[in-house]
């Protein structure tokens, strides 16, 4: 297990996850400490989140507006270059090749350094929360999209009629909350409180603000004890060359 050693010549990511929210839960605070050092990162949205409300009265053509609208203002608070919203249905996502050749799509069309997703498999780590499928149909069709197609030019040849040149992703880091945890992202005060924020504009999804603040501040702060930081997110790290 290392702390944060990403090349120094790196200036470009992108978060590939399911849901609105799903980036600022798991690696919010590594996004704002990448946007506060200049990096340009784009967020890729899966599903549209039609369907994360036991509000009864709101539809989910209603939803979808509303969590565009919060997923774009927790973004303006990062300082993201730009978030993409592929627009499958929420609860239905499956890793599919049509999921496939849309997150290559965005990798080509943003050529990033680093790429961060979630786990494509159900690790059952706690007690309190089985993971979401449509969690891990982003991790799997993001692995895919990463190796090979993004890469390989007879892959998708259609996205090479739109005017998008292959390109190798150099790191994968995975979301991680267990014990395969390879590398930890030291984070400071500023980070962690932009993330905060950006969390709390998903006010749809957040129920109680202030306690879920102080579960973001406290679990990375622990996180952080790890390697002796005050805060850190934790991943596990792919290094493709």
């Amino acid at each position: 297990m290392s702390e944060q050693s990403e090349d120094p010549g790196y200036s470009r990511a992108m978060v590939v996850v399911a849901h609105p929210d799903d980036a600022e839960f798991g690696c919010s605070a590594t996004v704002a400490k990448w946007c506060r050092l200049g990096w340009e990162v784009v967020y890729v949205l899966c599903t549209d989140g039609s369907k994360g409300t036991e509000d009864r009265t709101i539809t989910s053509e209603q939803l979808i507006e509303i969590r565009k609208r919060e997923q774009i203002a927790a973004g303006e608070i990062l300082g993201l270059k730009k978030v993409e919203f592929l627009g499958y249905p929420d609860g239905y996502l499956e890793p599919t090749l049509d999921l496939r050749r849309d997150i290559s799509r965005e990798i080509r069309r943003w050529k990033p350094d680093v790429l961060i997703t979630t786990n494509p498999k159900r690790d059952l780590i706690g007690s309190g929360y089985i993971g979401h499928p449509d969690h891990f149909a982003a991790g799997e069709a993001a692995l895919s999209a990463v190796y090979p197609a993004a890469r390989d030019h007879l892959t998708f040849p259609e996205l090479l009629d739109e005017g998008f040149e292959p390109h190798k992703v150099r790191e994968v880091w995975m979301m991680m909350f267990g014990e395969d945890v390879t590398r930890y992202n030291p984070l400071e005060e500023v980070d962690v409180e932009k993330s905060i924020r950006a969390l709390h504009a998903h006010e749809s999804q957040i129920s109680d603000p202030e306690e879920t603040g102080k579960w973001m501040r406290q679990r990375r702060k622990e996180i952080g004890a790890k390697i002796g930081a005050d805060y850190a997110e934790g991943f596990k790290v792919f290094n493709l060359g």
